[in-house]
């Protein structure tokens, strides 16, 4: 047993990383309405804001999805933490609504460095045997981190002094303390290339993995819109419509989903693999339809539900996807593969988040809630009976 703990002492400090640099992503959530009063812009403006950071993701994993398999996961990761402490500065410099486009976009740049490179690295430090673990080690990181930002900045906005500012100044100290860990970390691939080498790439998937890749990516689209949602729309909401303006309690909301998600990914180790996407696509059906219930009849105890119902519901089903698809992946192309998952992941929280900030004027906020429920309520069903009807054993 000694001999697997500093194996799993790296792998840990390597998710704890991947944790901060998530965390800054959800960091400014529950300062929106802030940042509303202070610039006067539009919800759809938040929106834009919002899905800015999902597009510079997916523009990064397109372009350089692949580029840690070539030139080696630490410099990739020391580079998204540049990127994350830029953004930070950039929100601490704000005057103006640029500033926040600016800060967004670093954000995504980060996250997008990170998302399919961390998740690997994660992976490989692990000790042999223990993918599984490490799996679970690599979305909590990811999940937890996004969990984090909202419950911190939220709290510090609310019970501390200069709420714009400190959230930020203790994410650069986290960033800080960051780099100096990855640095003492191995590096894991073993036969490097020059940057050069590395190609933009288009969502492409071995052949052994697109039997387990339509079903993976479709739950995956689906529980991610679901967090944009809660992360874009749910403070506007709960000020609007149930009158509750304290941040700490904004942010905490949207903390309970994304903790929840950790919680469903613990769970698929009960369940098992095979079964966690089916019962995922079933948790997530439940949790818009608790959403739809908040939004119809101003229920803050409907809209906690969803929160919690569907953040377990999407552990379940992403962490049984991503285990799935690694699993299948060809050693060399994992992060690339990895990368074009998290690719629908984040199409998921862009485009359908956008498409409710449209729809939020002409028909009101209630409404395009409304609308985004039953579109996604139709995929989650469409991904249930693809599941049903061919079943995929998964490898771990």
């Amino acid at each position: 047993m000694d001999g697997r703990r500093p194996g799993w002492r790296a792998c840990v400090l390597s998710g704890a990383v991947f944790a901060v640099c998530m965390a800054g992503t959800t960091l400014p959530t529950p300062l929106y309405p802030l940042y509303q009063d202070k610039f006067g812009f539009s919800e759809l403006t938040v929106t834009v804001v919002y899905a800015l950071y999902a597009f510079a993701v997916i523009g990064v994993l397109l372009l350089a999805g692949n580029a840690s398999d070539a030139v080696g996961r630490r410099p990739v990761l020391l580079c998204g933490l540049g990127f994350a402490a830029l953004s930070a500065v950039c929100f601490l410099c704000a005057t103006g609504l640029g500033w926040l486009y600016a800060g967004r976009l670093l954000s995504g740049l980060s996250a997008g460095l990170f998302t399919g490179a961390a998740t690997a690295y994660v992976m490989e430090l692990a000790p042999e045997g223990g993918t599984s673990r490490a799996t679970f080690v690599a979305t909590a990181a990811n999940m937890g981190g996004l969990g984090c930002g909202p419950l911190l900045s939220g709290l510090l906005a609310q019970y501390a002094a200069w709420p714009l500012y400190l959230p930020f100044v203790t994410h650069l100290a986290l960033v800080a303390a960051s780099a100096a860990v990855l640095l003492r970390l191995a590096e894991t691939v073993r036969e490097r290339q020059p940057l050069r080498t590395v190609r933009p790439q288009r969502p492409a998937l071995p052949p052994q993995v697109r039997a387990v890749f339509g079903p993976a990516a479709t739950a995956s689209f689906v529980g991610f819109a679901l967090f944009g949602v809660f992360t874009s729309v749910s403070p506007a909401f709960l000020a609007e419509s149930l009158h509750v303006d304290d941040h700490a309690v904004s942010g905490l909301i949207v903390a309970l989903a994304f903790f929840s998600s950790t919680a469903g990914q613990l769970a698929v180790g009960r369940v098992g693999v095979r079964h966690s996407l089916p019962l995922g696509c079933a948790g997530l059906l439940a949790g818009l339809a608790l959403l739809a219930g908040a939004l119809r009849w101003d229920q803050m105890s409907l809209l906690i539900a969803s929160a919690l119902v569907g953040g377990v519901a999407q552990g379940l089903a992403f962490r049984g996807a991503l285990t799935d698809v690694a699993a299948a992946s060809p050693e060399r192309r994992r992060a690339a593969v990895i990368s074009t998952l998290f690719v629908v992941a984040y199409t998921g929280i862009s485009v359908p988040v956008i498409g409710v900030g449209l729809l939020t004027g002409p028909i009101g906020l209630e409404g395009a809630g409304l609308v985004f429920i039953a579109c996604m309520a139709v995929l989650v069903v469409t991904a249930a009976a693809y599941l049903l009807r061919r079943p995929e054993p998964a490898r771990v």
